[in-house]
């Protein structure tokens, strides 16, 4: 909520040597509207958050501790250096909500406000924040509907929804794996937590025993970014109470952890087995950046509502893996590049963000809103029940940054998908909103089959596309038929394969020779997959070894990044579970380098006689 603080600090004469820059969709605004409306103030000093990592070390190998480390730089820099900021707010009586996650403050003010702070020196940009209604599912077509009907006739458990056998999700869990020890996380339009399919995975829920009775706890739990503006009337009075005023949130809960088989229904979800929190985002389908940014800000360190984000987080308490079935359009105002640092603060953090492609498509370059976009997300098209992609799940490649990223990463069902709904209800729905909570609820029964790769999201990316059912696709990438595209991604959602995969890791040895057969030390050899374009770095050692540990069954090509080095690429087949050994060794000199080879050592004499003048 918008509501002035106490002054932290005297106040700062403003500066007219630079002016802060102001976002075209901002300006518009301020031009066309005579009251305050609210904007986004970003400062010049933002904390590099790989940096952070990096000067940890080694000593953050577990999730939480880098979620420790990032929250105590992140509210130490925006502490300083919005102090002055927020005193002067203060003195003007100008009402503001402060960030930490990215070192920003939401203000409500007009354009003198906004001309007074583009002077201030600690000011880098500002821009919008506009409200943006959310297109939270698509229709069915009367075929499609069809085809669902005839995959659930399949099916050997009635009412269990059929993505969940497409994904191969019940033979993980008879292997015993169910998303045990797995928080996964919605920010969505709200959760119903009292829904009997998803009541007993809120975390805030303490299970019943013999002597003691099932208690609730909503704090640390639940966050309400709206907290009590414009509340809606099917919402307790106390934000810090979960609700659901769409049911959109319930039902994308609903596909990552939901259990109704308690009251004679099925299981609805892929990881019944893990627990969830969430963040209710958007107030009646409308959000804004401003909302976006204050659900990551909680789950990167879990506070009460009410509490003060910079002293009251608990990282410990942070999810995992953080599902988002939204999108925010620059078409309508949205700056990409400060939701791109939100989310890349997230995932340096440790925590995996699984968004939905969009529903834009089938035109090529239809994922074109943050923050499917971005790298740094795990980006989800949409197929229906016998696989054909859906008309509607928007296509890549990226150009609205001119990156030409392939996008979605993979597909997974989105069309007539069966979950939980608001009051206790069930629904189907269409759309990626439904796609990428398969995902979400895949990584929780990876990671409770192999925990090790908990945090691990670069390996866990790997796992999935590498393990993903191929789709060969020309609609978006020429005219021939490849994998990855920017259809299907790198193909649909198998979680099985996924757990077989990381079940066996292989490694690769590479011993360095030169060209007289003996080590070569200190040798950076790069090892790529061929399939997903992903490296490995590594140095030889003294005796020119080095080695790849925990990486996955593919194809690779490994070479030697050496300015002037002579050796030819190596290609190297890995099966799963195998340690491969290998030699790289340093091709002979052509006839032409050996002719050139005597010139070099008369001038390697006669350059230290030069350079002692």
């Amino acid at each position: 909520m918008l509501m002035p603080i106490s002054g932290l600090a005297q106040t700062v004469e403003p500066s007219t040597a630079q002016l802060a820059t102001i976002s075209e969709p901002l300006q518009a605004q301020l031009t066309n509207t005579s009251g305050p409306i609210s904007f986004l103030v970003l400062l010049r000093d933002q904390v590099d958050a790989d940096a952070v990592m990096q000067s940890a070390g080694a000593t953050l190998t577990d999730r939480h501790a880098k979620a420790a480390a990032l929250y105590a730089q992140l509210t130490a820099t925006a502490q300083r250096t919005q102090a002055p900021l927020r005193a002067w707010l203060d003195a003007q009586s100008v009402p503001y909500r402060a960030f930490y996650l990215l070192n920003m403050i939401e203000v409500q003010g007009d354009s003198t406000v906004a001309d007074a702070l583009r002077r201030r020196p600690e000011v880098g940009r500002l821009i919008a924040n506009p409200s943006v209604r959310q297109q939270l599912s698509t229709g069915d077509t009367q075929q499609t509907w069809l085809k669902t009907l005839e995959n659930v006739a399949a099916q050997a458990t009635p009412n269990r929804p059929y993505g969940l056998d497409y994904t191969h999700a019940p033979e993980v869990w008879a292997l015993g794996f169910t998303g045990q020890g797995i928080v996964v996380a919605s920010q969505d339009t709200g959760v119903d937590w009292a829904h009997p399919a998803l009541q007993a995975n809120y975390r805030g829920v303490t299970t019943a025993t013999q002597t003691t009775a099932a208690a609730v706890d909503h704090v640390y739990n639940w966050f309400d970014a709206w907290d009590l503006i414009g509340r809606p009337a099917s919402c307790a009075a106390d934000a810090q109470v979960p609700c659901d005023d769409d049911g959109h949130g319930t039902h994308t809960v609903g596909t990552m952890v939901g259990d109704a088989t308690a009251v004679g229904d099925a299981v609805l979800g892929m990881a019944p087995g893990a627990q969830w929190i969430g963040c209710r985002n958007m107030n009646n389908g409308v959000g804004t950046p401003a909302s976006y940014t204050a659900c990551f800000q909680f789950f990167l360190a879990p506070y009460p509502q009410g509490g003060d984000p910079f002293v009251d987080g608990q990282p410990a308490l942070g999810p995992d893996v953080i599902n988002n079935s939204w999108g925010c359009p620059p078409s309508e105002g949205c700056d990409a590049d400060s939701l791109r640092e939100v989310v890349e603060n997230v995932r340096a953090a440790g925590l995996l963000v699984v968004a939905s492609a969009g529903n834009n498509g089938s035109s090529c370059s239809s994922v074109r809103d943050p923050i499917a976009i971005y790298d740094a997300v795990f980006s989800v098209g949409a197929h229906n029940s016998v696989g054909d992609i859906a008309s509607f799940s928007s296509r890549g490649p990226v150009t609205i940054d001119g990156s030409r990223r392939l996008k979605p990463d993979i597909s997974a069902p989105g069309v007539s998908v069966r979950s939980a709904w608001v009051g206790g209800n069930y629904n189907t729905n269409s759309g990626t909103s439904m796609a990428s909570p398969h995902v979400a609820g895949a990584v929780a029964l990876l990671w409770s089959a192999v925990p090790t790769l908990t945090g691990q999201l670069d390996l866990t990316e790997q796992v999935l596309i590498k393990s993903a059912t191929p789709v060969p696709f020309d609609q978006c990438d020429g005219s021939t038929l490849v994998i990855p595209n920017n259809t299907y991604g790198y193909g649909r959602l198998n979680v099985l394969a996924a757990v077989q995969l990381a079940q066996r890791p292989g490694s690769i040895q590479i011993r360095v020779l030169d060209r007289a057969n003996q080590p070569l030390a200190n040798t950076p050899v790069v090892l790529t997959d061929t399939l997903t374009g992903y490296t490995y770095t590594a140095t030889s050692d003294g005796d020119g070894m080095l080695q790849f540990a925990s990486i996955y069954a593919g194809a690779y090509t490994a070479t030697v990044q050496l300015a002037g080095s002579a050796f030819t690429p190596l290609n190297i087949p890995l099966q799963a579970g195998e340690s491969a050994a290998v030699d790289l060794q340093e091709q002979a000199p052509t006839a032409e380098e050996e002719e050139q080879e005597p010139q070099q050592t008369v001038w390697s004499l006669f350059f230290p006689l030069v350079t002692g003048n």
